[in-house]
Protein backbone atom coordinates (compact mmCIF):
# COMPACT_ATOMS: atom_id res chain seq x y z
CA UNK A 1 0.00 0.00 0.00
CA UNK A 2 2.71 2.40 1.34
CA UNK A 3 5.40 1.00 -0.79
CA UNK A 4 8.10 3.26 -2.58
CA UNK A 5 6.34 6.23 -0.47
CA UNK A 6 8.19 8.00 2.10
CA UNK A 7 8.29 7.15 5.68
CA UNK A 8 4.99 8.34 7.89
CA UNK A 9 6.90 8.12 11.18
CA UNK A 10 4.46 9.20 14.50
CA UNK A 11 6.13 11.53 17.03
CA UNK A 12 5.86 9.85 20.30
CA UNK A 13 4.71 12.01 23.46
CA UNK A 14 4.34 11.06 27.17
CA UNK A 15 0.67 11.40 28.74
CA UNK A 16 1.90 14.07 29.70
CA UNK A 17 2.57 15.67 26.01
CA UNK A 18 6.18 16.07 26.49
CA UNK A 19 8.24 13.86 23.91
CA UNK A 20 9.66 10.68 25.38
CA UNK A 21 13.31 11.67 24.41
CA UNK A 22 14.54 14.72 22.39
CA UNK A 23 17.86 13.41 21.06
CA UNK A 24 17.15 10.65 19.26
CA UNK A 25 13.42 12.12 18.82
CA UNK A 26 10.97 9.23 19.65
CA UNK A 27 9.27 8.49 16.72
CA UNK A 28 7.38 4.90 15.62
CA UNK A 29 7.06 3.98 12.71
CA UNK A 30 3.34 3.66 11.10
CA UNK A 31 3.26 0.23 11.85
CA UNK A 32 3.78 0.39 15.26
CA UNK A 33 1.36 3.48 15.75
CA UNK A 34 -1.86 2.08 14.19
CA UNK A 35 -1.28 -1.15 16.08
CA UNK A 36 -0.89 1.32 19.31
CA UNK A 37 -4.17 2.84 18.00
CA UNK A 38 -5.78 -0.24 17.89
CA UNK A 39 -4.93 -1.54 21.35
CA UNK A 40 -6.16 1.54 22.43
CA UNK A 41 -2.35 2.30 23.99
CA UNK A 42 -2.38 5.62 22.45
CA UNK A 43 -4.23 8.82 21.89
CA UNK A 44 -4.01 10.54 18.01
CA UNK A 45 -3.00 14.27 18.28
CA UNK A 46 -2.25 14.33 14.17
CA UNK A 47 -2.52 12.67 11.41
CA UNK A 48 -1.28 12.82 7.89
CA UNK A 49 -3.22 12.98 4.73
CA UNK A 50 -1.88 9.71 4.24
CA UNK A 51 -4.28 6.70 4.83
CA UNK A 52 -4.13 2.91 5.25
CA UNK A 53 -7.07 0.78 4.28
CA UNK A 54 -7.98 -2.93 4.86
CA UNK A 55 -11.17 -4.34 3.39
CA UNK A 56 -13.30 -3.05 5.88
CA UNK A 57 -11.88 0.11 7.15
CA UNK A 58 -9.88 3.02 6.34
CA UNK A 59 -7.19 5.31 8.70
CA UNK A 60 -5.12 8.45 8.42
CA UNK A 61 -1.34 7.92 9.50
CA UNK A 62 -1.10 9.44 13.26
CA UNK A 63 1.24 11.68 12.85
CA UNK A 64 1.35 12.80 16.87
CA UNK A 65 0.30 10.36 19.46
CA UNK A 66 -0.01 10.79 23.09
CA UNK A 67 0.37 7.62 25.56
CA UNK A 68 -2.07 6.88 27.84
CA UNK A 69 -0.24 5.78 30.41
CA UNK A 70 2.75 8.22 31.89
CA UNK A 71 6.34 6.06 31.84
CA UNK A 72 8.41 7.81 34.29
CA UNK A 73 11.82 8.78 33.21
CA UNK A 74 14.88 7.26 34.83
CA UNK A 75 16.42 9.51 37.30
CA UNK A 76 19.96 8.28 36.48
CA UNK A 77 20.85 8.30 32.58
CA UNK A 78 22.89 4.97 31.47
CA UNK A 79 26.85 5.63 31.51
CA UNK A 80 27.06 5.66 27.90
CA UNK A 81 29.38 6.51 25.26
CA UNK A 82 26.43 8.73 23.62
CA UNK A 83 25.19 9.85 26.70
CA UNK A 84 28.71 10.99 27.97
CA UNK A 85 28.71 12.61 24.38
CA UNK A 86 25.24 14.09 24.67
CA UNK A 87 26.22 15.41 27.92
CA UNK A 88 29.27 17.50 26.74
CA UNK A 89 27.12 18.46 23.84
CA UNK A 90 29.22 16.47 21.31
CA UNK A 91 32.57 18.52 22.01
CA UNK A 92 35.59 18.21 22.76
CA UNK A 93 36.20 19.37 26.30
CA UNK A 94 40.10 20.48 25.65
CA UNK A 95 39.67 22.05 22.47
CA UNK A 96 35.90 22.89 22.27
CA UNK A 97 35.78 21.92 18.46
CA UNK A 98 32.03 20.31 18.31
CA UNK A 99 32.52 17.66 15.98
CA UNK A 100 30.36 14.22 14.14
CA UNK A 101 29.85 11.39 16.82
CA UNK A 102 32.46 9.33 14.69
CA UNK A 103 35.19 11.75 14.97
CA UNK A 104 34.76 11.59 18.99
CA UNK A 105 35.81 9.59 22.01
CA UNK A 106 36.34 9.54 25.27
CA UNK A 107 39.47 10.38 27.50
CA UNK A 108 39.77 9.48 31.73
CA UNK A 109 40.50 12.54 33.05
CA UNK A 110 42.72 10.63 35.63
CA UNK A 111 44.08 8.14 33.62
CA UNK A 112 43.08 4.09 34.27
CA UNK A 113 46.86 3.35 34.24
CA UNK A 114 46.63 5.66 37.17
CA UNK A 115 43.59 4.51 39.11
CA UNK A 116 41.54 6.57 37.32
CA UNK A 117 37.90 4.83 36.96
CA UNK A 118 35.22 4.65 33.98
CA UNK A 119 32.65 6.52 35.35
CA UNK A 120 30.79 9.87 35.13
CA UNK A 121 32.96 11.92 37.30
CA UNK A 122 36.60 10.52 35.27
CA UNK A 123 35.25 10.57 31.69
CA UNK A 124 34.72 13.26 29.14
CA UNK A 125 34.18 14.00 25.88
CA UNK A 126 37.94 14.17 23.62
CA UNK A 127 38.43 14.35 19.74
CA UNK A 128 41.67 12.22 18.67
CA UNK A 129 43.95 15.14 18.15
CA UNK A 130 43.30 16.19 22.04
CA UNK A 131 43.26 12.41 23.26
CA UNK A 132 46.68 11.27 21.89
CA UNK A 133 48.41 15.05 23.15
CA UNK A 134 46.87 13.86 26.84
CA UNK A 135 47.99 10.34 26.36
CA UNK A 136 47.71 9.08 30.10
CA UNK A 137 48.96 11.75 31.86
CA UNK A 138 47.68 13.99 34.55
CA UNK A 139 45.77 17.00 33.57
CA UNK A 140 48.16 18.97 35.33
CA UNK A 141 51.29 17.89 33.43
CA UNK A 142 50.32 19.18 30.47
CA UNK A 143 47.73 22.30 31.52
CA UNK A 144 45.44 20.53 30.05
CA UNK A 145 41.90 20.81 31.67
CA UNK A 146 38.26 19.54 30.84
CA UNK A 147 35.99 22.71 29.86
CA UNK A 148 33.61 21.54 32.70
CA UNK A 149 34.42 19.10 35.67
CA UNK A 150 32.53 15.47 34.66
CA UNK A 151 29.71 14.86 36.26
CA UNK A 152 26.72 12.36 36.45
CA UNK A 153 23.63 13.93 34.25
CA UNK A 154 20.18 14.07 35.00
CA UNK A 155 17.92 12.69 32.40
CA UNK A 156 16.18 16.33 32.19
CA UNK A 157 20.43 17.48 31.89
CA UNK A 158 20.70 15.30 28.63
CA UNK A 159 16.53 16.17 27.20
CA UNK A 160 17.72 19.92 27.47
CA UNK A 161 21.44 19.39 25.86
CA UNK A 162 19.43 17.16 22.98
CA UNK A 163 16.91 19.92 21.98
CA UNK A 164 20.11 21.65 21.04
CA UNK A 165 20.28 19.36 17.87
CA UNK A 166 16.89 18.93 16.08
CA UNK A 167 16.88 16.15 13.90
CA UNK A 168 17.01 16.60 9.84
CA UNK A 169 12.97 15.67 9.07
CA UNK A 170 10.77 17.52 11.37
CA UNK A 171 7.22 17.68 10.34
CA UNK A 172 5.16 20.04 10.61
CA UNK A 173 2.71 18.76 12.85
CA UNK A 174 5.32 18.44 15.52
CA UNK A 175 6.01 21.86 16.04
CA UNK A 176 3.16 22.58 18.83
CA UNK A 177 4.61 19.53 20.99
CA UNK A 178 8.53 20.50 20.40
CA UNK A 179 10.33 23.03 21.63
CA UNK A 180 13.99 23.57 20.50
CA UNK A 181 16.60 26.05 20.83
CA UNK A 182 17.14 26.80 17.35
CA UNK A 183 14.67 28.00 14.56
CA UNK A 184 12.58 25.19 13.05
CA UNK A 185 13.58 24.37 9.27
CA UNK A 186 10.54 21.80 7.35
Amino acid sequence: MLAGSPHYPALVLNADFRPLSYFPLSLWSWQDAIKAVFLDRVSVLSEYDEEVRSPSRSLRLPSVIALKDYIPTARRPAFTRFNVFLRDNFSCQYCHDRLPTHDLTFDHVIPRCKGGRTTWENVVTACSPCNLIKGSRMPHELHMYPRRPPSQPSTWELQENGRSFPPNYLHESWRDYLYWDSELDT
